[in-house]
């Protein structure tokens, strides 16, 4: 899960910039990403096992493709939300457009950047069981072991843990963005 989402965010986050500072790159990826969101997860599991059979790899890739939709939308949300009169006064001040990037867009698209890292995480925790299934190690071994022997109170436990996980990263990955704000 955690390969997952850096994974996800180190690919997601500067794609949703490159898709809004270029439209018709947007436009492109568009139906790519509806498509990889509409999708049932079990479906990107078929090529994955084809490709790389049993083990933490198709759980990995499919975690990916499932995940990556969000950090790519909400980071184009952000940048393309960005005030125009912040980008004005960077202009005026003489910025070159990296300077404009790093100093003005990214730190005022930062709220959006982070709702699409916890969605991220979100995502990809929300995979784990199914990425148990093809043989990946982690969370979601205890859910599929429960699952196999019909033991109702290990897989509540199991399922149990996974949610205050997710739930736990979550207010972790919002006070450090509150922290860094200033708020």
């Amino acid at each position: 899960m955690i390969y997952a989402t850096l994974f996800c965010m180190l690919i997601g986050v500067p794609l949703g910039v490159a898709s809004a500072h270029r439209p018709w790159l947007h436009q492109a990826m568009r139906p790519v990403l509806d498509l990889m969101q509409t999708i049932p997860t079990f479906v990107y599991l078929i090529p994955t096992l084809i490709l790389f059979g049993l083990g933490v790899v198709p759980g990995l890739i499919s975690t990916v493709i499932f995940a990556i939709a969000a950090p790519i939308r909400l980071t184009h949300l952000g940048i393309s939300n960005t005030p125009k009169s912040l980008l004005e006064a960077g202009e005026s001040f003489g910025c070159t457009p990296r300077q404009l990037l790093f100093k003005v867009e990214l730190p005022s698209a930062m709220p959006s950047i982070m709702a699409g890292l916890t969605q991220c995480i979100m995502l990809s925790l929300s995979m784990v069981v199914i990425a148990a299934l093809v043989g990946a190690d982690g969370l979601g071994k205890p859910v599929v072991r429960a699952l196999n022997t019909v033991n109702i109170a290990q897989g509540f436990e199991a399922g149990l843990a996974i949610v205050i996980l997710a739930i736990v990263l979550d207010r972790i990955c919002r006070r450090d963005h509150k922290e860094k704000s200033g708020q």
